[in-house]
C-alpha cells in the first residue's frame, strides 16, 4: 500500500512539473524553436555543398511551426504566428537556395496575415532574379503592389513580366491597367501596341484592341484637359466643359459601352471600369 502511495505522489509531482513545462515549450518564441541563424553568407560558407538541404530544412522548420500553430488555433488556442522570424528564416533559405519554389509560395501566403508587404515582394523581387523563368513571381509581387500597397507604378512591369513569362492576355491586362492607374496612359499605350503586334490568337488580339482604342480616348481626353488647364489655370469639371471649350471633339466614346468622367483632381474614369458587362477582369 506504502509503494502504491508513493507511485501516485509520484506521479502527481510528476504532473505538476511537466504541466507546466509543456505549456512553456508551446509558448517559446519560434526564434528559440528554430535556433539562432547566423548571417545567410556565413551558413552558405558552412554549409559548402549541403546548402540546399540546409535551406530545404529551414522551410520544413517554417512549415512545421506554422502547421502545428494552425492546428492549435483551430482547437481553440489564440496564438499570434511568429511573422517576423518565419520571414527572416525564409530570406535566409531564400540565399541558401534560391531556386526552391516553397520559399516563394509559403511566403506569399504570409502576405493575407502579415504587415510585412514590403519585405514579401522584396523576396519575391529576390527570387525573380533566378527563376527567371517562373512567372508566379512576378505575379505574385504584382498582385502585392497593386492589392495591398495600391503602388500602381510598381504593380505594372511586375504584370507585364508575367504576361511576357506565361502569355497569358490576363496580365498584359492588368499591365495595361495599372499602367493607366498610375497616370502612365502613354506608356500603357505603348505595351498594348507591342503586345497587339506579337499576338498570334486573334480573340486575344481583339480584347487588346478594345483597351487600346479605350485607352487611346483616355490619352484625348487627358491632354484636353491639360490645355484648358494651361489656358483657364485651372482643372476641368466634367467632360461636357472640355468639349464647350472647344479642346476636346469629337466627343470621346468608350468601347466598353460606358461614359468617360472627371474626378475632382483631373483623372479620367469610365462607367463601364474598362470591362464588357459580361467580362470580369478586363
Amino acid at each position: 500500500m506504502k509503494s502504491v502511495a508513493l507511485l501516485a505522489a509520484l506521479v502527481v509531482v510528476y504532473a505538476a512539473l511537466l504541466l507546466p513545462f509543456t505549456r512553456h515549450l508551446r509558448q517559446r518564441p519560434f526564434l528559440e524553436k528554430v535556433g539562432y541563424l547566423p548571417q545567410p553568407f556565413i551558413l552558405q560558407t558552412l554549409a559548402a555543398d549541403q546548402r540546399y538541404a540546409m535551406a530545404a530544412g529551414l522551410i520544413f522548420n517554417v512549415l512545421a511551426y506554422y502547421g502545428t500553430l494552425v492546428e492549435k488555433n483551430l482547437f481553440g488556442a489564440d496564438i499570434p504566428p511568429d511573422h517576423s522570424t518565419m520571414q527572416t528564416t525564409l530570406i535566409t533559405a531564400s540565399r541558401l537556395d534560391p531556386y526552391n519554389m516553397d520559399i516563394y509560395y509559403f511566403a506569399q501566403s504570409m502576405a493575407w496575415n502579415s504587415n510585412k508587404i514590403r519585405e514579401i515582394t522584396e523576396l519575391l523581387e529576390y527570387g525573380m532574379r533566378y527563376r527567371d523563368w517562373d512567372f508566379y513571381l512576378p505575379f505574385f509581387a504584382g498582385f502585392n503592389s497593386a492589392y495591398f500597397l495600391k503602388d500602381y507604378a510598381a504593380a505594372a512591369p511586375h504584370f507585364a513580366t508575367a504576361a511576357r513569362l506565361s502569355g497569358s492576355d490576363l496580365f498584359t491586362r492588368l499591365a495595361s491597367r495599372y499602367m493607366y492607374e498610375a497616370g502612365q496612359t502613354g506608356l500603357a499605350i505603348d505595351y498594348l501596341t507591342a503586345m497587339i503586334q506579337s499576338s498570334k490568337n486573334e480573340a486575344i488580339k481583339k480584347t487588346f484592341q478594345t483597351r487600346y482604342a479605350a485607352l487611346l480616348e483616355v490619352r484625348r481626353i487627358e491632354q484636353a484637359r491639360d490645355v484648358f488647364r494651361q489656358k483657364t489655370g485651372r482643372l476641368p469639371k466634367s467632360i461636357v466643359e472640355l468639349q464647350d471649350a472647344g479642346v476636346l471633339a469629337p466627343p470621346p466614346g468608350d468601347p466598353y459601352g460606358g461614359e468617360f468622367y472627371l474626378e475632382p483632381d483631373g483623372t479620367v474614369r469610365t462607367t463601364s471600369k474598362f470591362a464588357n458587362p459580361s467580362q470580369d477582369n478586363q
